[in-house]
Formats: C-alpha cells, sequence, structure tokens
C-alpha cells in the first residue's frame, strides 16, 4: 500500500538496509527486494524479495532471478539498474545541502533522490509499505522564476527557506550537473533546466536543436523554451511517465554493462535487435533512428552523447524499445570524437566512420548514405532553425565556431557531393 504520510528528513536515520519497490502503478506498489550497503566498495546491493522471485522479471540482465545477493561491479555504484534510480551530480548536490543527511553514502542518495525519480523504480525506509521521501506538490511554469532564484541559493550556499524546499526535486534525471527541477504542465510531468553560467543561452539552443533533429526525423522528448526574467529554462516532457503510469526504464551505461558490451552505438543497436519489441519493423525502425541520432551528434557537435544520454524503455512483455531523444545540444568543444564508439574507427567524430559498421543498425550502405544525406541536408538549416527559434546572432555566431568549422563542414560537403572522407588510419 501507499502511504499516506510523507517521510521527512528531519527523520531518516542513517540504515544499513533499505527497500525496493516497483511502480509501474503507482496506486500498487510491488516491493523487490532489499538493498543494502557494501561498505567495501561503498556501493549498494540487492537481493530479490520471495515473492518477487515468484511473480516479478529480472530488473535488467545482470540481476536474474535467483535467491542471491548481487554485489556492485564498480566501487560507487548499486547493482545493475538500481544505479539508475540514484540522483545525478545536481540531485546530489541538493540532498547534500538542503536534505542534510545524517550520512553521505549511496545508499541516503537512493533515498534522498525521493519519489519521483527516473524510471518506475522506488525506494523505501519500509519492507512491508511504500514509505518513500516526499516532497509535496510539484510546482507550475508560472514558479520558473521562483525555482531559478533558489537554485541561485544554493549554488551560493545561502540560506533556502522551508517552505520552498519543494521546488527543486534532487532525483528526476540521470546524469549531469545542469540546474534541474520538476513542473507540473497541465498534469504531466515535465524536467525543467537552466543555465548554468555558460556564456550562451544554453537552454534556449537545447530546444532549438531538439527541434531540429525532429526534423532529421527522430523522436525527440517534447521541448518548450520557458523565458525567464533573465534568460531562459528549457522544459522537457518526461517519456517514463504515461497518462499516471510509470515505464520501467533503462540508460544504456546500465543496459550495455549488463549485457557485458561496450559502450557504443553499434552495440546499442545489436542489443535492441536481441532485445527489442518483437515487431520487427519496430526494432528495425529504432536501430535505423539510433543510426540517424549518432549522425545528427556528430553533424551538430554534440560530444556529450555519453551512455546515460540514451535510454530503453522496458515493456509489460520486458522488451526494450529506445527512448525518445534528449540531452542533444552542441556541446561547443570541438573535440572530434564521441562518448561512444561510433564505428571501427572507435569514437571519431566522422561521418566515414559511422558507415563503416551500418550493418550494425540493420542498413545496407546505400541505404546508410541516404539516411546520412537526409541528416545532413537538416543541420546545414541549423543557423536558419536557430534564428526563428529565438536564439541571438551572438550565440550562433559562438556555435558556428564549432559547427562549421572546417573538420565538420567539408564533410557535409562531401556527402552532398556523394564523396566521402576515408575514415583515418
Amino acid at each position: 500500500m501507499v502511504s499516506s504520510v510523507s517521510s521527512k528528513a528531519s527523520s531518516y536515520l542513517a540504515t544499513e538496509r533499505l527497500y525496493l519497490w516497483l511502480l509501474t502503478r503507482p496506486e500498487d506498489p510491488v516491493l523487490v527486494g532489499e538493498l543494502d550497503l557494501v561498505r567495501s566498495v561503498q556501493g549498494v546491493s540487492l537481493r530479490y524479495a520471495a515473492s518477487w522471485l515468484e511473480r516479478g522479471f529480472p530488473l535488467s540482465e545482470d540481476l536474474p532471478l535467483i535467491d542471491e545477493d548481487f554485489l556492485p561491479a564498480e566501487k560507487g555504484t548499486a547493482v545493475g539498474a538500481v544505479d539508475d534510480a540514484r540522483p545525478d551530480r545536481w540531485g546530489e548536490r541538493v540532498i547534500r545541502f538542503i536534505d542534510k543527511p545524517p550520512r553521505l553514502s549511496l545508499l541516503e542518495y537512493l533515498y534522498f533522490a525521493g519519489d519521483d525519480r527516473f524510471g518506475a523504480l522506488g525506494v523505501s525506509t519500509s519492507g512491508e509499505q511504500y514509505l518513500p521521501r516526499r516532497l509535496g506538490p510539484l510546482p507550475t511554469l508560472d514558479e520558473a522564476d521562483q525555482i531559478h532564484e533558489l537554485i541561485r541559493k544554493v549554488q551560493e550556499n545561502e540560506p533556502v527557506p522551508p517552505e520552498q524546499k519543494r521546488l527543486i526535486s534532487p532525483g528526476v534525471t540521470m546524469g549531469g550537473a545542469r540546474p534541474k527541477a520538476l513542473l507540473n504542465v497541465g498534469g504531466d510531468q515535465w524536467v525543467i533546466k537552466f543555465s548554468d553560467g555558460e556564456p550562451t543561452d544554453t537552454p534556449l539552443v537545447e530546444h532549438a536543436t531538439m527541434t531540429l533533429a525532429q526534423k532529421a526525423e527522430i523522436r525527440v522528448a517534447a521541448t518548450m523554451a520557458v523565458a525567464l526574467t533573465h534568460g531562459h529554462a528549457v522544459a522537457i516532457k518526461r517519456f517514463d511517465r504515461n497518462r499516471g503510469a510509470r515505464v520501467h526504464s533503462l540508460s544504456a551505461c546500465v543496459a550495455l554493462r549488463a549485457a557485458a558490451e561496450r559502450f557504443g552505438y553499434p552495440e546499442l543497436a545489436q542489443l535492441l535487435r536481441r532485445r527489442g519489441v518483437t515487431d520487427a519493423d519496430a526494432y528495425v525502425g529504432h536501430m535505423r533512428e539510433l543510426f540517424r541520432r549518432m549522425v545528427f551528434n556528430i553533424l551538430i557537435d554534440n560530444t556529450d552523447d555519453h551512455e546515460k544520454n540514451h535510454a530503453l524503455l522496458v515493456t509489460d512483455a520486458q522488451q526494450y524499445e529506445l527512448s525518445p531523444a534528449y540531452d542533444i545540444l552542441p556541446s561547443g568543444q570541438a573535440l572530434g570524437f564521441q562518448q561512444m564508439r561510433v564505428g571501427e574507427q572507435e569514437a571519431d567524430s566522422t561521418l566515414a566512420n559511422a558507415l563503416t559498421m551500418c550493418q550494425m543498425f540493420a542498413l545496407r550502405k546505400d541505404d546508410a548514405v541516404r539516411e546520412v544525406r537526409a541528416v545532413t541536408r537538416v543541420v546545414e538549416g541549423w543557423k536558419e532553425h536557430f534564428k526563428a527559434c529565438g536564439v541571438t546572432p551572438g550565440d550562433i555566431d559562438l556555435y558556428a565556431e564549432q559547427i562549421d568549422r572546417p573538420f565538420l563542414r567539408e564533410q557535409r560537403n562531401e556527402i552532398k557531393a556523394g564523396r566521402r572522407r576515408q575514415a583515418p588510419g
């Protein structure tokens, strides 16, 4: 059952054990098992409850339905899918500053991430009833400026009024340090992200990039630019929520690690082939879309495309679907390499490298070239699109130094002219 009593930070006592629940139907939580602090590796283990072993499913491929303690494979992590239930770096900062737990182990971070964390897992102090950390009603768009000011207070270590603490939720996304919070927009949950002192209007640029990706036939999470007194925020609709239900989800980091695969686009495509929905048109379509995302990231100079910036949604039949794209924007670093493997030349940011393993995405070479050309045509119009989204000429000029630098501009010209640059080496 769901408790009507909100767990308060002040009443939390440091413990060696918490309890994991599944909340695909929030009104009917299901106990998954016990979470224990593993001091030797500063991580968290899982042991399935007997009831879950009878009626549940493996949360990730490295957590089969057997009666044993699953230990974390790496220091400072939680085991398997549980690691996706932890807060990101911004969430950890919020927990340290606002909640001030009596201890700061990974077990505390998992608990204080709260009831609105990514995916459908929940962490409770009880194995008899679901008793999570609750923060109260979510703020609305009208409170965006108040949230922005509260974030400034957190960043500058200024006191936060107790009645305003509910305005920022620590556990809503994975793998990022950007300030963010949750909003209630018309009954749906949206993540709102703010600038973190960058020289450009990064939130507006993220909105522009995401909508540009949509033009390249990439499914993206819905976004909206939110005007603030100073600058913008960007709001992103949650794809792990569906009309009140919660969707069990895995980051590519957890899913690939569980499958003992490298962190790479081809490996993620093959995971979709093996574990994707049984409808061939659906999983092949997702594999090919993943190829377009990889090409788009290369051409738009998004080199922050790490394995936590890709996710899989788990169906009721425990099959994987590629989630809508998120966290796509130019990195502005001109690195020349991605965070995930692209092809035979590892992470090199070249279209030639992307084409070397196109068959792993269910694409013949000619089909892959057509996909690249289609994405290239969209990226060619990035300046006009950014301008239409309200990005300032100054910001466009700054990003052009990377997106239109010879390394990427020449690749676009070559693919348009029917030539392909040879992969280095």
